[in-house]
């Protein structure tokens, strides 16, 4: 045990990925629908590891702090912008949120007797983000107080974190789930399914699922309802189908739009399955057992092509809308199979409204889709390459943006580290998102970059943490829990009732919102699995991607707030 212990604390970076990978597998354990996730298991694991007295150096901690706050505001840039302004309603919950959060941190504070490590860990676990150790930490550094108490405040970050999160993501769990609904009287699921058929869904199919009667589908038909054209004869069904093949008198080829049909034609027709059925009858039969046939238009492909949503003309728009207005030399062939909206796929209904930076997934002819590219926004190239330049000239520029201060009377306001390279991740993805030839940072690389090296630094924190986190876990003993549970269910239950009374949002979408307001990813999957359907989806990527940028910011606030009160 001994050389175990002396391996460990002569080689800290030894101690860091085993924290790491168990704290990952603990975090993948599974209590019913609850799971601690990587972050929080690290952070446990990390704190008994410290026991031994492993240190890592402050350098790394604060590197993998600083790619974390970068890509975390890179990836949510382009929505926080697109949905400050033309969401409101909904983003209003996540100001509620602030400022409830921050007025029970202010009653919290003086009637607990709470440090500004500590403070700040209640607000971090209980509104379940991970960030906020980093910008609290950060901040306490900037105290100008002894190196030791500075060691000591940040390690009551990360314990308080770790005793409130558990219980602040179980009460918010089962909040929106089982409370909520409860508290207002009405079903989730019933709700879920009544909005769903209001949006226009028949159907809701999650990853890794496949609709035993596709979306898209294809059939081989015989003409017999001639003398109309290739165009006009789609437009029969509000242009649901494309004849993308034509045989005739042994020879096939693609037809024009203006191509006259005849009888006896045999015709590839593919097309949405609801106007196919529709289709078939207005001109002709379906052809089966021709074997050579059907082998000659088995080598008829579609091509999928994911394309980020830029343009203005197109975003707000409903898909029902978007199908109208669509100009049939550029739409024509082309389907929507996928929205992804931050890494969350949005119901495909006839009344989702479009958002700028949604990743849209188009599948038909590549010629055709190939048009439609543009007519959207940008052809999202596949690559597994990231620009270093582009990423460190934005780290450099929030560095240098954190390191700005401003003197009001004895205060020194400053953004700091992660306030600056927040707000540099912010502009360099709304600039990406809008310019997307110049600079590349791939969603997987933006997510391990957020994942290691959020993960990076909370065991970091964790290892220095020590024996200083018994020391708090004895001195609050049920309080922290207690309190946990408090603070992240009170801005939920306001949240609730305003959303409800005030703003009159569905109860699905502003469930997802609540859930949004935490950044919880474990609480949306809850909700949906408990809705039925994908529908606080909607409700949940507004208020997360807002959240997300909102609640790091209160680390400072948090710290400088307990600091003030300790003074009077």
């Amino acid at each position: 045990m001994e050389s175990v212990i002396a391996l460990l604390a002569g080689n800290p970076e030894i101690a860091l990925f085993l924290a790491l990978a168990v704290g990952h597998a603990v975090g993948a354990i599974r209590f019913g629908p609850f799971q601690l996730g990587g972050i929080c298991g690290t952070l446990i694991a990390a704190l008994f590891i410290g026991q031994v007295g492993v240190r890592l150096d402050d350098d790394v901690r604060n590197v993998a702090f600083a790619l974390f706050i970068f890509a975390l505001g890179f990836t949510g840039g382009p929505q926080f912008f697109g949905n400050v302004a033309k969401e409101w309603r909904i983003g209003l919950l996540s100001l509620v949120e602030v400022f409830v959060l921050l007025a029970l941190l202010a009653v919290a504070v003086p009637l607990l007797g709470l440090d500004p490590g500590t403070a700040a860990g209640l607000l971090a676990g209980a509104a379940t983000e991970s960030a906020v150790i980093g910008t609290a930490s950060e901040a306490i550094a900037h105290l100008g107080t002894d190196p030791e108490q500075i060691r000591v405040l940040q390690s009551h970050i990360v314990t308080a974190y770790s005793v409130t999160y558990l219980f602040g993501l179980i009460s918010i769990v089962l909040f929106t789930s089982q409370l909520a609904p409860w508290l207002l009287r009405e079903n989730l699921r019933e709700s879920a399914t009544r909005l769903w058929h209001q949006l226009g869904g028949q159907n809701d199919m999650q990853d890794g699922q496949v609709s035993a009667l596709p979306r898209v589908v294809s059939r081989v038909l015989r003409v017999e309802v001639a003398d109309t054209t290739v165009l006009d004869a789609e437009r029969g069904v509000a242009m649901g189908v494309t004849i993308r093949r034509i045989r005739r008198d042994g020879n096939t080829f693609k037809p024009t739009p203006d191509e006259v049909l005849r009888a006896g034609d045999v015709m590839l027709v593919v097309g949405r399955r609801d106007a196919m059925v529709a289709f078939v009858p207005l001109v002709g039969t379906e052809v089966s057992g021709d074997d050579t046939l059907h082998a000659e238009f088995d080598a008829v492909v579609q091509c999928e092509q994911s394309v980020l949503l830029t343009r203005r003309e197109v975003i707000g728009l409903t898909l029902a809308r978007l199908r109208e207005v669509a100009d049939v030399g550029a739409g024509r062939g082309v389907y929507l199979s996928r929205i992804t909206r931050m890494q969350h796929r949005v119901p495909l209904l006839p009344e989702t409204v479009l958002r700028r930076a949604d990743v849209l997934t188009l599948s038909g002819p590549r010629d055709a889709v190939q048009l439609a590219v543009p007519e959207l926004g940008y052809a999202v190239v596949p690559t597994v390459r990231t620009d270093f330049v582009f990423l460190g000239i934005g780290i450099l520029l929030g560095m240098w943006l954190g390191s700005l201060h401003v003197d009001v009377g004895r205060a020194n306001l400053t953004l700091g580290t992660g306030g600056g390279c927040l707000v540099a991740g912010l502009a360099f993805g709304w600039f990406r998102a809008r310019v997307p030839l110049l600079g590349s940072l791939p969603a997987p690389a933006a997510e391990i970059l957020k994942d290691f090296g959020l993960a990076t630094f909370i065991a970091a924190v964790g290892l220095s943490a020590g024996p200083d986190a018994l020391k708090l876990i004895e001195q609050y003993g049920l309080v922290l829990p207690l309190a946990g549970v408090l603070i992240s269910v009170i801005p939920a239950a306001i949240s609730l009732f305003i959303g409800h009374r005030w703003l009159r949002l569905e109860l699905p979408i502003l469930l997802g919102a609540v859930a949004g307001q935490h950044c919880s990813t474990p609480t949306i999957m809850a909700l949906t699995n408990a809705a039925g359907n994908s529908t606080p989806v909607i409700g949940y990527t507004i208020t997360y991607a807002i959240s997300n940028v909102l609640l790091p910011l209160l680390g400072p606030i948090a710290v400088t707030m307990a600091v003030a009160m300790a003074v009077h």
